[in-house]
């Protein structure tokens, strides 16, 4: 088997800019680039392989084929496990949350979403809502949705290039206008508005929320998790690395490489590499600032050269 590069799948919600189409040089025929899908095998955006012998078909086709590419850890999963985005928001997010697996496939079939968030770029100014400042009762969540009070009970905090966020299920949060950023979460698009500033959808309607099942899931406390990475940032020769986040749901580190590379990958895992900056190659094949990588299972020494940014994830 051989180093896969995908395509993204774009998304063109109402509060998305364009940066993407600059940035990363993506083409669309949507107006609006607000998230581009880098690995997904979601039934709502399916990325379609670009090189070798399986250009043309779905990533999910090749892996339903060949299960083995995924490793001995994504065994005990029904599902492709992870979901990894790029997000630009033009303008803000809605308040919302996400459930966690238990409560996700009684209700909606599909797992929950745990999810964390590495900035790219924050305009001067820019903040996103992270849990609470303080621990507030449902009874007090609830009242404060209803008489419209309850922004004055979450936590802003203001962001910028490098930062790092881990958003467990069940955790309030928004990402405000000015922000971009990488996003991986779990296999799920399924998300309870809170609040959407009275916007109207492409239906000429409010966009829907889900204040119930909002109330059922929200943990009503202080955020567990620090803001920052953690790891501490390892300095060798050419290349620095840092350990984001490890979790039950995966393990996801950000690569500085000033020359060159060594990883093995075994068959424990396949390994998703997401180019932020930069340009260079994995073994033979070019890659540059936008690239999406999935590297199966069991593939053995990889090389990767250059002068890159890589946002580097495995079950």
């Amino acid at each position: 088997m051989y180093i896969i590069k995908l395509s993204p799948a774009f998304k063109d919600y109402i509060w998305g800019g364009n940066k993407m189409r600059d940035l990363f040089g993506f083409d669309s025929d949507l107006d609006k680039i607000s998230e581009a899908w880098m690995l997904s095998c979601h039934k709502d955006g399916n990325n379609i392989i670009q090189n070798g012998k399986y250009a043309g078909k779905t990533l999910k086709s090749v892996i339903d084929e060949n299960p083995d590419l995924l490793g001995e850890k994504v065994k005990k999963y029904t599902d492709f496990p992870i979901l990894i985005k790029f997000i630009d928001a033009k303008d803000d997010l809605s308040v919302q949350v996400h459930p966690d697996n238990d409560y996700a496939l009684r209700v909606e079939s599909e797992y929950g979403k745990t999810e964390c968030w590495y900035i790219l770029d924050a305009e001067p100014g820019a903040r996103l809502i992270y849990g609470f400042k303080d621990e507030i009762t449902k009874e007090e969540f609830e009242k404060s949705i209803k008489d419209n009070s309850f922004l004055k009970y979450v936590n802003k905090v203001d962001v910028k290039k490098g930062d790092f966020f881990f958003i467990e299920a069940g955790t309030l949060h928004a990402i405000g206008k000015g922000i971009l950023l990488a996003e991986i979460q779990q296999n799920s698009n399924t998300t309870y508005r809170v609040y959407d500033y009275g916007r109207i959808g492409k239906d000429g309607k409010a966009r829907e929320l889900h204040i119930n099942k909002a109330i059922d899931v929200t943990k009503c406390e202080k955020p567990k998790y620090s803001t920052k990475a953690q790891g501490e940032l390892e300095i060798y020769n050419g290349y620095s690395s840092q350990l984001l986040v490890k979790c039950d749901l995966f393990e996801v580190y950000n690569l500085i490489i000033s020359s060159e590379f060594e990883m093995n990958v075994d068959n424990s895992s396949f390994v998703s590499l997401l180019v932020t900056d930069g340009c260079g190659k994995v073994d033979n094949l070019e890659i540059k600032k936008g690239d999406s990588l999935f590297i199966p299972a069991n593939t053995g020494k990889v090389i990767i050269e250059g002068n890159l940014s890589i946002i580097k994830t495995r079950v």
